[in-house]
C-alpha cells in the first residue's frame, strides 16, 4: 500500500526519471535496514516497470536531519542550503539526491554543491514559486510563545531521537490530532545542537515554538527525554546506508 501510494503519483506525473530518499530509523515508516530495503526494491521495480529510469537511497532518520522541525521551520532551513548555508547533513543529503538525479536524467558537468554556493539554485527556486503565482519574498510564520530546554550536565550527546522530537513538533501544533485541527505553521523545534556535539552543562539543547502556550507541557517531556548525554563521543552517525537501482 505504501509502494502503490508513493508510485502511482509519482508515475501519473510523467517523468522520465526519479530519484527516492527512502528513510530508516526511529522517525522512519520503516524502522530497520531490511524493511527499508525491501520498501526501497519494490518501489525501484514499479517505477522501471512502468518505464521510468528509478532509484532510491537508503538514508539514517534515527536522528533528526537539519536543525529545524516544523512547517516554517523547515522551509526555512531549505532557503538556508539553497541560498549556500544550512546544516552540513542537509546540504551533504541534497548534493547526493541531485547528483543522483542528474546522473539518471543523463546530465554531466554540473556540480550541485556549486549551484548552491553560486546562486543558481535559489534563482530557480524564486523562478518556481513566481511561475505558481506566488511570493518568493513572503514573510514565514513566526510562533507567538518559545521555551528553550538546557542540558543538565557536560558531555557529548549520544542520543537524539527523532520519533521523539517530531512528536513532540506535533503536540506543539505543527501537525493535527485530528483532522479538523489547524496546523500552527510556525510551530515546531529548533535544535541548537546535534548527534555527537559536545555540550556544556546549561547551554541550550532546543527552542520548542507554538502559537498555544498550553501546548508546552505535553511537549517539553517528551522533548527532554529524546537527548541522552554521555561522557564519550558516539560512534559519527553514516547519513546514506544504501542504494536500490
Amino acid at each position: 500500500l505504501i509502494a502503490s501510494s508513493i508510485m502511482s503519483k509519482k508515475i501519473a506525473e510523467g517523468t522520465s526519471a526519479l530519484v527516492l530518499d527512502v528513510k530508516v530509523g526511529s522517525g522512519a515508516f520503516m524502522k530497520t535496514l531490511d524493511r527499508a530495503t525491501e520498501l526501497a526494491q519494490t518501489l525501484v521495480q514499479l517505477g522501471q516497470d512502468a518505464g521510468v529510469k528509478t532509484s532510491a537511497l537508503l538514508t539514517d532518520m534515527s536522528t533528526p536531519l537539519g536543525l529545524k522541525i516544523g512547517n516554517a521551520l523547515e522551509v526555512e532551513e531549505s532557503l538556508e542550503v539553497l541560498t549556500g548555508g544550512g546544516p552540513k547533513d542537509v546540504v551533504d543529503l541534497t548534493v547526493e539526491l541531485a547528483s543522483e538525479m542528474l546522473r539518471l536524467a543523463g546530465v554531466t558537468g554540473v556540480d550541485p554543491r556549486e549551484n548552491l554556493q553560486n546562486g543558481k539554485a535559489v534563482d530557480i527556486w524564486r523562478k518556481m514559486i513566481a511561475a505558481q503565482g506566488g511570493d518568493p519574498d513572503a514573510q514565514l510564520p513566526k510562533a507567538k510563545h518559545w521555551h528553550q530546554i538546557h542540558a543538565s550536565e557536560s558531555g557529548y550527546i549520544s542520543r537524539l531521537d527523532a520519533l521523539e522530537v517530531g512528536v513532540a513538533s506535533w503536540r506543539l501544533g505543527a501537525g493535527r490530532e485530528r483532522k479538523e485541527d489547524a496546523v500552527q505553521f510556525g510551530a515546531g523545534i529548533e535544535l541548537h545542537a546535534q548527534l555527537g556535539d559536545r555540550v556544556e552543562a546549561g547551554a541550550p539543547l532546543m527552542t520548542l515554538y507554538t502559537d498555544t502556550e498550553e501546548k508546552f507541557e505535553r511537549a517539553l517531556e517528551l522533548a527532554s527525554g529524546a537527548v541522552t548525554i554521555s561522557e564519550s563521543k558516539s560512534v559519527e552517525r553514516k547519513l546514506i546506508l544504501g542504494k536500490v537501482e
